[in-house]
């Protein structure tokens, strides 16, 4: 198993870096694939989430891809939502999780989909510092209750709504799981219910990965980057019919 641990968290790791993911959008579906209970898979997500968000925003930081200001505010409600959510996911049924998840990938591929490319230098709109907290509060509560970082939600929510770059929004999105992964991390060892040997294989793996996906993200058309990232949502939407139907 820790062969395929391994492989699995380089592939994820590439995944987040180059979508700006934490990666559980596809870790727990491969996880569920490999035999892990939901609730297990979420706990070894949350700790893959939280190597594969820190390194990989150092690296966009570095690059110049990331830019602080205002997401300090979301990402701060994503952390007490993260807190919040992992609280509460051993009280939701699993087959709770597996309808709830289906419907926060349906939501985030429309909402992708149907959203204008914008270019670098487009202006972005903005919020109140209140409804930015709000905004992160609800995505942490959640994305950690689903075992994902919550830029499958605010990726979309930044380039369709707020006009953001495509991958502007992605390093946007990853920074958010820095808050929202620590949080939920903490959460969930205070309920005391994470494989940690399974989830520290994966997280490891993945840092090989984000450097590779970071440094293809800067290397693409931002057009094809969208195609790229509606393609990984009709994936892990598949995945997870798969797994719940047949």
């Amino acid at each position: 198993m820790v062969v395929e641990l391994s492989f699995v968290g380089i592939l994820i790791g590439s995944l987040a870096g180059f979508f700006g993911i934490g990666g559980g959008m596809m870790l727990v579906p491969m996880l569920l694939v490999l035999g892990f209970e939901i609730k297990d898979a979420i706990g070894i997500s949350i700790v893959q989430m939280v190597f594969s968000s820190i390194f990989g925003s150092f690296l966009n930081f570095k690059k110049g891809s990331l830019v602080l200001g205002e997401g300090i505010f979301v990402g701060i409600g994503g952390f007490v939502g993260g807190f919040i959510g992992a609280k509460i996911t051993h009280l939701i049924p699993d087959s709770v999780l597996h309808f709830l998840f289906l419907g926060l990938l349906v939501y985030a591929l429309l909402r992708l989909f149907f959203s204008p490319n914008h270019i670098d230098d487009t202006h972005t709109k903005t919020l109140d510092k209140r409804l930015l907290f709000a905004l992160g509060l609800t995505i942490g509560i959640f994305s950690i209750t689903l075992g994902v970082g919550g830029s499958i939600i605010l990726t979309p929510v930044l380039v369709g709504m707020l006009h953001y770059p495509i991958k502007k929004a992605v390093s946007a999105g990853l920074f958010f799981v820095v808050f929202s992964s620590v949080s939920g991390l903490i959460g969930r060892l205070i309920s005391g219910n994470i494989d940690f040997h399974s989830g520290l294989i994966v997280a490891v793996a993945s840092l090989v990965g984000v450097t590779f996906g970071i440094w293809l993200k800067d290397h693409v058309k931002s057009t094809h980057h969208k195609m790229a990232l509606i393609v990984l949502y009709l994936f892990a939407l598949g995945m997870l019919v798969r797994k719940m139907w047949f």
